[in-house]
């Protein structure tokens, strides 16, 4: 019997367009004999079904159903494809908790704390990884750049803390450059964090559950042609290569697997989560974990599942299977 799933997209954050974007390959991927798919864009407090034929109703928030001329549907499960909030930080985490929906991402708590830069570098540390020196700013902090650049140095990045797909990231230089690359950071989230630069290869690998096994993607190394990765790096062909496997030794190979298996166990991940680092001088650096990677065509992790010859429909079947047993 075919299950019925919420497809959820878009969302309120500078990543809407990644996420219609992964929302297409999803619909497009998933399985139809065996899943039957309504996908739900969610912009603010209009949660809505647009049908092929262009008519659009709207999500009943009180039991997340949807009602339809030929009958009211009520879903077994929410696949979560919205980057950033509220799909990311644990906001919908929370209300699919409320209406007993299983969802495909790792729950409220995990969410909310990986989506916080800050908080999730300090249990990174704690879990002995080695984290970028890193400083917290808050809209009502002063900016100092002498006591901010005696902590990271030049050059650094600085970054929203609660954001992905590079939105608001600069790279600085310079001390002249800290005080804008702040502010615009500040555009996108009410705290920034001002990070160490670690000169080094960047690295991502992809991980999930199956059958209580920890699957290990292979690793990708990204090149970027800009001065670092950032969003227009991530979407735009040709601004980066991006090399599945990742041309490291038998042992980074082995090492920085062996750091994400234990990292999504460390953090309780559920669901298909991208841990990303850099490699310098032979020591791996934690830069992030995105508990809602992107799923695009243009994405990492269907490129790092094809290279371990899983089929990106074969992908989704899994993690909705996962979901389902919730």
């Amino acid at each position: 019997m075919q299950k019925t799933i919420a497809l959820v997209m878009g969302g309120d954050s500078g990543e809407y367009e990644v996420s219609m974007q992964s929302a297409v390959m999803i619909r497009k991927n998933i399985d139809p004999a065996k899943y039957v798919v309504y996908p739900i864009l969610i912009r603010g407090r209009n949660w809505t079904y647009t049908t092929d034929q262009g008519l659009v109703f709207h999500i009943n928030k009180n039991d997340f159903s949807l009602q339809i001329p030929e009958k009211k549907v009520v879903f077994d499960a929410v696949f979560i494809a919205i980057h950033g909030t509220p799909g990311e930080d644990g906001k919908l985490q929370g209300y699919f908790d409320l209406m007993r929906i299983p969802y495909t991402s790792c729950d409220l708590t995990v969410s909310a704390l990986t989506f916080n830069k800050y908080f999730c570098n300090d249990l990174a540390i704690q879990y002995g990884m080695n984290v970028p020196a890193t400083v917290l700013l808050r809209r009502y902090d002063a900016i100092k750049p002498e006591a901010i650049l005696a902590e990271t140095e030049l050059p650094c990045f600085v970054k929203p803390n609660k954001s992905g797909s590079s939105c608001g990231v600069s790279k600085v230089k310079s001390v002249d450059e800290l005080e804008q690359a702040i502010n615009n950071a500040f555009k996108e989230d009410d705290e920034v964090l001002i990070q160490q630069f670690i000169e080094g290869r960047e690295l991502a690998c992809g991980v999930f559950r199956y059958q209580n096994e920890v699957i290990v993607l292979p690793i990708t190394e990204i090149v970027s042609k800009k001065e670092f990765f950032d969003y227009e790096a991530k979407y735009t062909s040709g601004l980066a290569d991006e090399i599945t496997p990742a041309p490291l030794t038998a042992d980074q190979t082995k090492e920085c697997q062996q750091l994400t298996e234990f990292l999504y166990n460390k953090f309780n991940c559920k669901g298909v989560v991208r841990f990303d680092y850099f490699l310098s001088q032979n020591k791996f650096w934690f830069l992030e974990v995105n508990t809602v990677p992107g799923l695009s065509e243009a994405s990492l992790v269907p490129k790092q599942a094809a290279a371990k010859g899983i089929p990106i429909s074969k992908l989704f079947s899994m993690l909705l299977e996962e979901t389902l047993k919730k």
